[in-house]
């Protein structure tokens, strides 16, 4: 039997730095994907490397197993790298102002100093979409974009809506199935109920996906836009990603590996936490509302590139502090000297 690990013959739209001819490279696994572009292309296997041609993320084997059929990768030699589709960037403006040379030459001033990765990417992200039917919003406008997608699903925005609420109901799906001491069993079930019954109330927070949803609602841009909010230890994403998932099929489909990331983590210790303020309470009220908010909304998450996405312990705990509910001081109560 074959591992378990094994991905499915997939196909990829494969270049070089230098050149701007494309290849379409059937493969199982990233070994197989470097063998087969190499040889295309004559380049040495060793020191090889492949990025994705939209932002330069570097891909690993299991990044590849996850990124759509037909995503377009950069083949890197050593000491080559990609930051941005210059050629592109070039032909783009050629093909404007071809009379007008002198704000060419500003535009590739614009592109060779110090902010030049970030400018590039952000004409690269503009020039992948020019083509594309951004604004369409229902299937018959956009066809194309919910191919492979439930009929009962009639616009992007409902769609994109069920992505966010079917990843924040597997959280609670985390919440519910922990294993808790039997003890506490009876008051950690009833406080995951009240959660369940808030989340119902607020629609799952899927409106974080919806760019039909007002402003301080939502993650994205009235246009679908996302940006990366960075890794967890960090203000900002310093590699500006960012992408339209209303805007084609294959960004709808990437953007399904960017991850919604705790920053104080879920399994490591909000929901351990929870679980042992129930048991140790003594009489306390549980202060359920912090543990929600940590849980399911965007205090505690972010929305992050798959590069931007650090998988090793994040090493933050709970406040102890907003773990019970403080008791309300009565008028007649006696003061304490």
């Amino acid at each position: 039997m074959g591992s378990s690990n094994s991905m499915q013959m997939k196909i990829f739209k494969i270049r070089t730095l230098k050149s701007n001819e494309k290849y379409g490279i059937a493969c199982k696994d990233l070994k197989e994907l470097k063998q087969k572009g190499c040889k295309k292309f004559q380049l040495p296997l060793s020191a090889t490397r492949v990025c994705l041609y939209d932002d330069g993320t570097e891909v690993s084997d299991q990044y590849l197993k996850r990124i759509p059929d037909n995503t377009e990768l950069v083949l890197l030699r050593e000491g080559e790298t990609w930051q941005g589709c210059i050629t592109d960037i070039d032909r783009f403006l050629n093909a404007f102002y071809k009379k007008q040379t002198d704000i060419v030459e500003a535009a590739k001033k614009l592109l060779s100093d110090e902010n030049a990765p970030q400018r590039q990417k952000m004409l690269v992200d503009f020039i992948h979409n020019l083509n594309e039917n951004i604004m369409a919003e229902s299937r018959e406008e956009d066809k194309p974009w919910f191919e492979g997608i439930e009929l009962r699903f009639k616009n992007k925005s409902s769609y994109m809506r069920y992505t966010c609420e079917s990843r924040i109901r597997s959280y609670m799906k985390e919440v519910e199935r922990y294993s808790i001491d039997p003890v506490a069993k009876d008051e950690y079930k009833r406080i995951a109920e009240i959660m369940c019954s808030e989340l119902k109330a607020i629609k799952y927070n899927g409106s974080y996906f919806d760019r039909m949803e007002q402003k301080t609602n939502r993650l994205c841009t009235s246009e679908g836009w996302f940006s990366c909010q960075g890794a967890f230890d960090i203000d900002a994403c310093t590699l500006r990603h960012s992408i339209n998932p209303y805007s084609n099929r294959e960004s709808r489909v990437l953007f399904s590996t960017w991850n919604l990331d705790h920053i104080i983590e879920k399994k490591r210790s909000i929901v351990p936490c929870l679980a042992k303020a129930i048991k140790e309470r003594n009489g306390r009220e549980i202060n359920w509302p912090y543990f929600f908010n940590l849980l399911f909304t965007t205090e505690n998450l972010k929305l992050v590139h798959i590069a931007c996405h650090k998988k090793t312990s994040h090493n933050l705990s709970c406040d102890c502090s907003m773990i019970y509910r403080k008791r309300k001081k009565h008028k007649n109560s006696p003061q304490i000297m």
